[in-house]
């Protein structure tokens, strides 16, 4: 097998940390764990010689015409959503893919993919920060908000940050197996495949009306008893007004259902408990009111794609607290964008 050759086109005011990525997976000399390994080039992108990235300058030892051998062209993430990439590069872009080459992309840098037509009809990963611009930039693009990345086979985009480390390490694990792909996270340091996906980092606020008005009392005495059998009659009744009523005025106030408000609701409480608490997994059921460990199992893996086992692995550090007062009464408020039925 001959080495494969990987090209990385420096974007202007590209991230360090994306560009660093395909620089230590694939750039690194790994011909201890593998008689062929890959051969990594840095291409400029403009008509100068170098690039400014957050600041600095970096020497790409190569224009775009780099890309016309490439077997693997990774684009890392761009500034921002709003970058425009040069005309030049998204004809190579276009060029190499139909060549035969693979194209991937890191983070913001699956804008560039979508500007180059190269996503369109495909479903594509990036940052969840980014998932609606995209979606509202390039509609004919499938966009996945929960996949830490996605390989659509010649097309592989990802998440943010530590996601492109994911997707390195799975384009390492079909080229060359899952024992050299481990072993290079061993190096790293990190874990060669994570579990889950990337809804169990994201923490939108949910809508709640100002403290004096509206049905903001109602939903603070809520919160303080999460681990009580709230039902939707109860809350109206709480509210002064017929259930019918306190639905629709809930979702005028909130843009969800009572039930699926009560469900984020208790998801974050949860994952507090979780992070910050050794309580067994069936107790953190009981006080975020999902009664009983399967309930909760249930909806984490529904909800955030991981067990709570998992998500309290990931999140919490060895120095874990105790219960305390706080987590006992389990007064947080935070909240998670979920698709729960009502």
């Amino acid at each position: 097998m001959a080495r494969i050759s990987v090209v990385v086109p420096v974007l202007d005011d590209c991230p360090l940390f994306e560009l660093a990525v395909p620089c230590e997976v694939f750039g690194r000399n790994r011909l201890d764990l593998t008689p062929d390994w890959y051969d990594l080039t840095l291409c400029g992108t403009a008509d100068r010689e170098q690039e400014s990235l957050s600041g600095l300058w970096l020497r790409a030892p190569h224009g775009l015409e780099a890309m016309r051998s490439a077997d693997l062209v990774v684009v890392p993430a761009c500034a921002d959503g709003s970058y425009r990439p040069p005309e030049a590069l998204l004809a190579a872009l276009v060029e190499a893919h139909e060549r035969g080459a693979r194209i991937a992309a890191l983070c913001s840098g699956t804008f560039v993919l979508a500007a180059a037509g190269l996503l369109d009809g495909r479903e594509a990963a990036t940052h969840w920060m980014h998932a609606d611009e995209l979606r509202r930039r390039y509609p004919r693009v499938s966009v996945n908000r929960r996949a830490l990345y996605v390989d659509d086979g010649d097309i592989l985009t990802s998440a943010g940050t530590a996601a492109g480390i994911d997707l390195c390490l799975h384009i390492v694990r079909g080229d060359f197996g899952a024992a050299v792909a481990a072993e290079v996270g061993r190096r790293m340091v990190i874990a060669p495949q994570r579990e889950g996906d990337q809804t169990q980092y994201v923490s939108p606020a949910v809508p709640i009306p100002a403290p004096d008005k509206g049905l903001a009392p109602v939903l603070a005495w809520a919160l303080e008893r999460l681990h009580e059998p709230l039902t939707v009659p109860l809350l109206a009744e709480r509210g002064a007004m017929s259930t019918r009523t306190f639905i629709r005025r809930f979702h005028q106030e909130t843009g969800l259902t009572p039930i699926r408000w009560l469900t984020q609701q208790r998801l974050g409480r949860a994952r507090e408990l979780l992070e910050t608490t050794r309580l067994p997994v069936d107790v953190v059921a009981e006080r975020s009111g999902f009664s009983t460990g399967n309930g909760l199992r249930q909806h984490f893996t529904k909800v955030l794609g991981t067990t709570p086992s998992a998500y309290r692995r990931t999140f919490q550090g060895s120095g874990a607290a105790q219960p305390t007062a706080r987590s006992a009464r389990a007064t947080s408020a935070v909240t998670e964008e979920v698709s729960v039925e009502a």
